[in-house]
């Protein structure tokens, strides 16, 4: 049993957003769901209100995972002005809360909390994934957070991504064009357009443009082609990753959004972000077994 008593400053918060703080959303779902939670000695529920003094007992024990990625304290800004910050995005760490991941070690807790003090609330307008590295656009008021989250869903923004691939595709160019799962899992249209970069004896680096902005889509369309991206744990070659990762240390897909072109406060914009030195460093070494 752990027992935590709240701070002096707290006040008039709801208990489930004051323990999201401090854990991993999935740890506090499962607390409540399993009646494991007590306020002041009284069986709790994620509505109650929760002040200064009160004491939470947790009736579950928290298990910290094993491994725990080193998160960075500082995101290369590529742009930023009054309503907009443009990052490139490091690996290795979540947008946002998940069941593993507490709000403050995502990067939307942690931008939260560098501009609290300047009375800003950053808003995510799109998403990538954990191991996903490359440009991400976060709103810092509602207003702009609106505005782009129109421009998102009009399909107005042109999106660029590097990944590379198991194989050697057999075409330049290519349109990948089949529906994919939605939000509420019914199937939706998902176009991908691909232009080959570079071949490898085994793998095929590749620029890649998105019509649509689905889960996953760039990942499952490789996929279902027979060439899954490269270190896909979820959608790809299993065999080849283990052997990929012995010899070239790469710890994450390699997936990269590279740029990013769209409508912004009446002005066509575009930003680019270099890719990221593990990626940069793979493509080197593959360069280097070419020429062996």
């Amino acid at each position: 049993m752990r027992e935590i008593l709240l701070p002096k400053h707290e006040a008039g918060k709801k208990l489930e957003n004051f323990l999201k703080k401090e854990f991993p959303i999935g740890y506090v779902r499962k607390i409540f769901r399993k009646n494991a939670v007590r306020l002041n000695g009284s069986r709790a529920k994620p509505d109650d209100l929760v002040r200064g003094g009160d004491k939470v007992q947790l009736f579950i024990d928290y298990e910290k995972p094993a491994a725990q990625s080193t998160l960075p304290v500082r995101f290369e800004i590529i742009h930023e002005d009054e309503g907009l910050l443009v990052l490139n995005k490091p690996p290795g760490i979540a947008v946002h809360e998940g069941k593993s991941v507490r709000k403050k070690d995502s990067l939307l807790g942690m931008l939260e909390a560098g501009y609290r003090d300047r009375g800003i609330k950053p808003q995510l307008v799109h998403r990538l994934d954990k191991d996903t590295s490359g440009l991400l656009l976060v709103a810092k008021d509602s207003q702009t957070a609106e505005e782009l989250e129109k421009t998102f869903e009009t399909r107005a923004v042109e999106k660029e991504y590097l990944c590379l691939v198991v194989g050697r595709l057999p075409n330049n160019a290519g349109r990948i064009d089949f529906p994919l799962p939605g939000r509420e899992g019914n199937p939706v249209r998902a176009v991908t357009r691909y232009r080959v970069v570079k071949r490898f004896s085994e793998t095929t680096l590749v620029q890649v443009a998105i019509a649509t902005g689905r889960l996953h889509q760039i990942r499952l369309h490789f996929a279902t082609l027979g060439y899954p991206v490269v270190l896909d744990e979820q959608h790809g070659d299993f065999a080849f990753n283990k052997r990929f990762r012995r010899e070239y240390g790469l710890k994450r897909q390699f997936l990269h959004a590279e740029k990013l072109k769209l409508n912004y406060q009446d002005k066509q914009r575009q930003w680019t972000a270099p890719l990221a030195r593990d990626l940069e460093q793979t493509l080197q070494s593959l360069a280097r077994t070419e020429r062996s």
